[in-house]
């Protein structure tokens, strides 16, 4: 809602302090007037990546002053702006893309910047995670699973090795942590990453892939955690930058014991809104059995 009182502090000179802008994901038009007018009205911008700034600022036409701030230069860098913005400067802060601070630089100059007495303001934009989140179908409709929607934990980037990674997702499926999960994934490893899901959570796990949000080649792949890392596996090439959500199955089994076919069944009706009788064919072709093996052991089960 624009109030009067919004239009008036748009024509008054921008405060000194450090601004925290967001910046396109993809589509250029994900930046905001807010933050196009922070960018031209500071007197420098702390950037991730400068070449990669320059792109979005020649765009616009903006000239202001750039400066490097990344994760190798990031703590010295930090105390070298904060010094500056203690003196009254206006420093405005972006990563290549989205939001810094989110899996990005942006971290320590802000809480450098609250040390020195310095106001340190948000300028919203775009961000991948809450940009995936929204439109996976996690938390509405046949997907969702009670509460996937109403909470939600961001992970960032995953450990790049194996064993790390593993443990990681450990941790995290023995951990109280309900509602969707969110990460990002570079394309290189996302295969491997859904091999560790399936490996930890089950092939039956519903999954979420977005890739490339916001470009020209934007694709949500929603199923199973078997049938996505497949999609993905017969492709040639596997390009763009991923982000991965999921939501862990509310029941839990006793450690080591796999679970059910029953309860399976049960999950991927709840899950995608499947008939018992789909439902139990996706579970036998991941458990690599026959189907009418699967509803004799479903008989089995139902029969304790």
């Amino acid at each position: 809602m624009n109030t009067d009182e919004e239009r008036e502090d748009a024509t008054k000179p921008l405060a000194p302090g450090l601004y925290l802008v967001a910046t396109p994901i993809g589509n250029l038009e994900d930046i905001t007037l807010r933050a196009l007018r922070v960018l031209r009205s500071v007197d420098k911008i702390a950037c991730e990546d400068t070449r990669q700034t320059l792109k979005l600022l020649n765009h616009f036409q903006i000239h202001t002053p750039t400066i490097s701030y990344h994760m190798h230069n990031e703590a010295g860098r930090a105390v070298e702006l904060a010094a500056a913005l203690k003196a009254g400067a206006r420093i405005a802060v972006v990563s290549d893309a989205g939001t810094p601070g989110i899996a990005d630089p942006g971290g320590q100059i802000a809480a450098a910047a609250i040390a020195a007495g310095v106001p340190v303001f948000p300028i919203p934009g775009a961000n991948a995670a809450i940009s995936a989140l929204i439109a996976s179908g996690l938390g509405s409709g046949a997907v969702a699973r009670e509460g996937a929607g109403e909470s939600f934990t961001f992970h960032g980037f995953l450990p790049a090795k194996e064993g790390q990674r593993r443990t990681a997702l450990e941790a995290l499926r023995k951990s109280s942590a309900s509602g969707t999960m969110i990460f990002y994934e570079a394309p290189h490893r996302i295969l491997d990453t859904l091999a560790d899901v399936e490996g930890i959570f089950g092939a039956t796990q519903h999954v979420v892939v977005a890739r490339e949000l916001t470009k020209l080649h934007e694709e949500f792949l929603r199923g199973t955690v078997s049938e996505v890392r497949k999609t993905l596996a017969d492709r040639t090439t596997v390009r763009g930058e991923f982000v991965l959500l999921f939501a862990p199955a509310a029941e839990s089994t006793p450690e080591g014991k796999p679970k059910s076919i029953a309860v399976e069944v049960r999950e991927l009706m709840k899950a995608q809104g499947l008939s018992e009788k789909d439902a139990l064919k996706q579970v036998a072709r991941a458990r690599n059995i026959g189907k009418s093996d699967a509803y004799r052991e479903l008989q089995r089960e139902r029969g304790k």
